[in-house]
């Protein structure tokens, strides 16, 4: 059915975002933008994609924000209800197997889910959840629309031992390339370091968000003497 406006109302819209995840020497860096598009239309341009499941566990959404958010809040209740259990916060991999399981069991869902976090016995953990309830344990993923553009940096830039600067360097790149490619990824970045020491959050915004040599326009128009 067309709606007179060239949209076929029968086919699911495109959405798209950009979600990183590294663990580093100590902790992980998650990353994401904040655009929210339906097809061409961008209907939130501000949105948090960092999700909290426990106080070291955070979830990274791309997909349908509304199934992302109903997996992120039935985890969170069965992640404190275990707390209790346990007397105790669960382990990364619990928690990360929980949105594995909520993702394999209900495939209707459109959720490709990033969880990352720390606990005590192994430190920083990325794991990747795609769509349909994988689950794989990563030094680092991404996943989204954006993904498809930043795989090569990521792998490349990449080493054991990083220290916490480098990994949110490396993310916060990693997120503003996506974002130079990626139509459907845009707006603020956003970062959460986890470590033992606690979740500090960051916004990066206008300015300050790294910009790369075609994005600045002819060697006259940045001032540039070329000769």
């Amino acid at each position: 059915m067309d709606a007179g406006c060239g949209w076929n109302l029968q086919v699911p819209p495109h959405t798209g975002t950009t979600v990183v995840a590294v663990a580093y020497n100590g902790g992980v860096v998650l990353g994401a933008d904040s655009r929210v598009s339906t097809g061409t239309y961008v209907s939130n341009r501000a949105s948090d994609k960092l999700t909290p499941l426990s106080d070291f566990v955070w979830l990274l959404r791309s997909g349908s924000a509304a199934d992302t958010q109903a997996v992120a809040d039935y985890v969170r209740y069965f992640t404190h209800q275990h707390a209790l259990e346990l007397v105790g916060e669960p382990s990364v991999k619990t928690i990360a197997t929980l949105v594995k399981s909520m993702n394999y069991q209900y495939k209707q869902l459109i959720g490709a889910m990033i969880v990352a976090g720390w606990d005590k016995e192994n430190g920083g953990q990325v794991y990747g959840c795609p769509i349909g309830g994988t689950l794989v344990q990563e030094n680092w993923t991404t996943d989204g629309s954006g993904s498809t553009y930043i795989w090569g940096y990521l792998d490349s830039s990449f080493r054991e031992g990083m220290n916490r600067q480098e990994a949110e360097d490396m993310v916060k790149e990693a997120v503003a390339l996506a974002m130079s490619r990626d139509g459907s990824s845009g707006g603020v970045i956003r970062l959460c370091t986890i470590s033992a020491d606690g979740v500090d959050r960051q916004m990066i915004q206008g300015s300050d968000i790294p910009t790369f040599w075609d994005e600045l326009g002819s060697a006259a128009e940045v001032g540039m003497v070329v000769g």
